[in-house]
């Protein structure tokens, strides 16, 4: 096999020395084994251990000769290792000191909390009854040029959703939903917000307005239908009310912030056998870069790390290391809850991609965390405050996932896809890293960043994650992302669902 210096290498790559396969970096005309997709190293027999990464990530389920392809054919998910060393690492991760000559990007200044790397007006519907109200309101201001005068409201968007009624009032999912709203209401990047309910729904317009506090004068504002009169008078009033916040909200202007203030959330879909290879560690070393200067990034994707999770033990503290111990039993048993198991990730796609298990998924998706200590755990849509690598339970599904992270507070998502994602979110921006060389041709509008010259060119990961963190402060300081410019972001506010919906 021929070899790039350091990390890549042109036709196969061995992760680690212990590995009994190899990863296909350029797939062969005629050998079957597409690129990314794992082959032996060695003779295997039913029962033994396959490992990449230096870790177990399934058994044979048949015999294996070197040299053949290794994938669901004959390699299924066994149970992993769980006894966890926590903080057996934690010590070593200590070693990142902060940077020497702190950056900044250009954000928007807030009177309380963290500057915005946007600035948004945002309608948010209590319940799906006023969907309908909130979009059309949204699409007639832009199309009437309302903000054509106003350069520093990047736009308003239309947070809908298809609950906040037929639910409990109390419990899990009502203290979700209020927890996402007034999260993406009071968001870094929301110059101000309109919540419109119904009337009549769980979900009722009081419970955001006790959370408004008398400094927010002229930051919130909520009605609902039925009190205003019917539908197209509620979007009368929401329009109206929108030209007259206008100029408040535009006052504020862009002007160097620390990146202490950022908060990132780290997201992949649509994976493939090469995302743990490129796209993801170099993501890792970005999340180190950003931690340095005081910063903090959000890991989530709770399915996504089951069979990794001795990766984060390793490097937390006890108290946090029982709340992320104690959230993967429950996912255990909610998976359990609906006739499934956790081992019903990977996708097809990521199958076709070359991912086998969840637990070589997982192992591929931590690398996005780097290699920070492990500081906070938070539930779903709860404010992140904490600097540096936290946690935050949700579920692997991308859009539920990004919803709570920026509910939490991020003011940018990152998200690496190795079979191609058409993902964006608001208020936050998404970036969006390609895993392959492919993939960065195939889908030139949608990804703002190749990471396949890792493998390909040889590009040292320390050079790709130092790129990554470039584009961070640059989307962070305005620069527009693909999703973006494609307009997207509206449809894809979608809270976490847990309950009955009666």
């Amino acid at each position: 096999m021929r070899k790039h210096t350091g990390y890549t290498m042109v036709e196969t790559l061995r992760l680690h020395p212990s590995d009994t396969v190899e990863i296909v970096t350029v797939a062969s005309s005629g050998s079957g084994i597409g690129q990314g997709h794992k082959r032996a190293c060695r003779a295997m027999e039913v029962g033994d251990p396959v490992v990449k990464f230096g870790q177990i990530i399934g058994t044979a389920t048949q015999p294996i000769t070197p040299g053949a392809h290794v994938h669901v054919h004959n390699c299924a998910f066994s149970e992993h290792d769980r006894s966890y060393e926590v903080g057996a690492d934690l010590a070593a991760a200590e070693t990142l000191r902060p940077t020497a000559h702190p950056r900044s990007f250009l954000g928007y200044p807030r009177r309380s909390g963290p500057a915005g790397t946007r600035n948004y007006i945002a309608l948010c519907a209590t319940v799906n009854c006023s969907a309908t109200v909130i979009r059309k309101a949204a699409a007639e201001l832009e199309a009437e040029g309302a903000l054509a005068p106003y350069p520093n409201v990047d736009g308003i968007c239309a947070l809908a959703h298809g609950t906040g009624c037929g639910m409990s009032a109390s419990g899990h999912s009502a203290e979700i939903l209020e927890r996402v709203l007034w999260g993406h209401a009071s968001h870094p990047n929301v110059g101000a917000a309109v919540f419109v309910g119904l009337g009549c729904e769980v979900m009722q317009l009081a419970r955001m307005k006790a959370r408004f506090g008398a400094q927010d004068a002229g930051r919130f504002f909520g009605l609902t239908i039925q009190d205003t009169g019917g539908t197209r008078a509620s979007i009368e009033r929401i329009k109206t009310h929108v030209r007259e916040i206008l100029p408040q909200v535009n006052a504020v202007q862009r002007q160097p912030c620390p990146v202490s203030d950022l908060r990132i959330g780290l997201q992949c879909g649509g994976s493939d056998g090469l995302s743990a290879i490129t796209a993801n560690p170099a993501l890792g070393i970005a999340s180190d870069m950003i931690v340095a200067e005081g910063g903090g990034v959000i890991l989530s994707e709770t399915p996504e790390i089951y069979g990794a999770e001795a990766l984060l033990l390793r490097r937390s503290s006890p108290d946090v290391a029982d709340r992320l111990i104690a959230c993967l039993k429950w996912w255990e048993d909610y998976a359990a809850q609906g006739g499934g198991s956790m081992d019903n990730n990977p996708s097809p796609g990521n199958k076709e991609g070359g991912i086998t298990t969840i637990l070589e998924k997982s192992l591929g998706a931590v690398a996005k965390g780097g290699s920070t200590p492990l500081r906070a755990f938070y539930s779903y849509g709860e404010t992140v405050t904490s600097p540096g690598l936290s946690f935050m339970d949700t579920p692997g599904y991308d859009p539920v996932s990004a919803t709570g992270q920026i509910a939490g507070g991020a003011q940018i998502i990152v998200f690496t896809t190795g079979r191609g994602s058409a993902f964006g979110s608001k208020p936050a921006p998404t970036i969006k890293l390609a895993t392959s060389d492919r993939l960065w041709v195939q889908m030139p509008d949608d990804m703002d960043l190749g990471c396949g010259d890792i493998v390909s060119a040889g590009t040292p990961l320390a050079t790709k994650g130092a790129e990554i963190f470039e584009m961070i402060l640059s989307v962070a300081s305005g620069q527009p992302t693909k999703s973006e410019n494609q307009g997207l972001g509206d449809n894809e506010f979608v809270p976490w669902q847990t309950g009955a919906v009666m």
